[in-house]
């Protein structure tokens, strides 16, 4: 049987970007990307999903590049009214996005399932890939910080990340069950990568790794398994990952996000800057432009993710 069918796991931003190169890198429909789905809330009544979102745009061509998140061309009439009549603006919808969220939550009220629902949106803005949530049951991160413990979205956006961090917990993941579809992936013989995307490990990948049964499956896997750094010359491209990183004791680097990840992963690309990093890792490692500016770079360095995945074989 070929191995054509690519994993990728992601957060939002950086794992978007990774997530489209692949995209272009391998046919569309040979690519599953399985989302956190722990950032997701409900705010104004609505439900949120980010890094579903972030994903959806970036795919879907319609991502606002400015700003990093969001829909580009967007307006924010919802948000003035919102501010004149003293409403909370400390998460901003826009009006374009808007209308993704109220159907969202309309069908979820409904009885449908996240995974559907997502399917069926991004079928319908000509996305070709599968974005699949890592769960259909609810997870939700929450911060142990220096004010104690915050929900995440309020540590993240409404407090920009300023308290300092002591933990993380993944409300709700021990009686959560990994997408069907994700844990089927896995054992997959069409499988032929999982790539875990440059998305924070801490708040995007870990949440995933967190579901009951997803370690066990990684490891078992016969795919091979490789990341992309979100750090390069001791900070992240975009996000709070390094600051995240020196509060809970681990200096930030390439190699220490390597270690935090440990035996689940046979391959690692790095940055070229921190090429010094990659002696002594237990994975086998190359070296990359993995900044992605253009979607040259994008394409560039999943073509390189994959090629590193090509030249491992594992032992299973």
């Amino acid at each position: 049987m070929t191995r054509d069918l690519v994993l990728a796991l992601s957060g939002g931003v950086g794992g978007a970007k990774l997530a489209l190169g692949l995209s272009h890198a391998v046919a569309p429909e040979n690519l599953l990307i399985v989302a956190n789905t722990g950032d997701d809330f409900e705010h104004l009544g609505l439900s949120i999903s980010p890094d579903i979102d972030t994903l959806t745009y970036a795919l879907a061509g319609l991502d606002n590049q400015t700003l990093g998140w969001g829909r580009r061309d967007e307006t924010w009439s919802f948000m003035e009214t919102l501010a004149t009549i003293g409403g909370p603006t400390w998460f901003r919808l826009g009006d374009r996005d808007l209308a993704l969220h109220v159907q969202r939550t309309s069908r979820l009220r409904a009885g449908e399932a996240l995974s559907a629902i997502t399917a069926d949106i991004t079928r319908k803005l000509g996305i070709a890939p599968r974005i699949l949530p890592m769960s259909d049951d609810p997870v939700r991160t929450r911060v142990l910080s220096d004010e104690g413990w915050l929900d995440f979205q309020d540590y993240f956006v409404a407090r920009q990340c300023k308290p300092v961090l002591r933990g993380l917990a993944f409300a709700g993941a021990e009686r959560a069950a990994a997408h069907p579809e994700f844990l089927a992936a896995l054992a997959s013989p069409r499988l032929r990568a999982v790539v875990v995307c440059p998305s924070n490990p801490f708040i995007s990948v870990e949440p995933i790794l967190a579901l009951p049964g997803v370690r066990a499956a990684l490891a078992a896997c016969t795919a091979p398994v490789v990341a992309v750094s979100p750090i390069i010359g001791g900070k992240a491209v975009k996000g709070p990952t390094a600051k995240m990183m020196a509060e809970l004791g681990i200096a930030p680097g390439a190699a220490a996000v390597a270690r935090r990840y440990g035996d689940l992963l046979d391959g690692y690309v790095i940055d070229l800057r921190d090429a010094a990093e990659a002696t002594g890792l237990a994975q086998r490692t190359t070296l990359a432009q993995t900044l992605m500016s253009t979607l040259d770079d994008k394409v560039a360095l999943a073509r390189v993710a994959l090629d590193l995945a090509d030249t491992i074989t594992k032992d299973r």
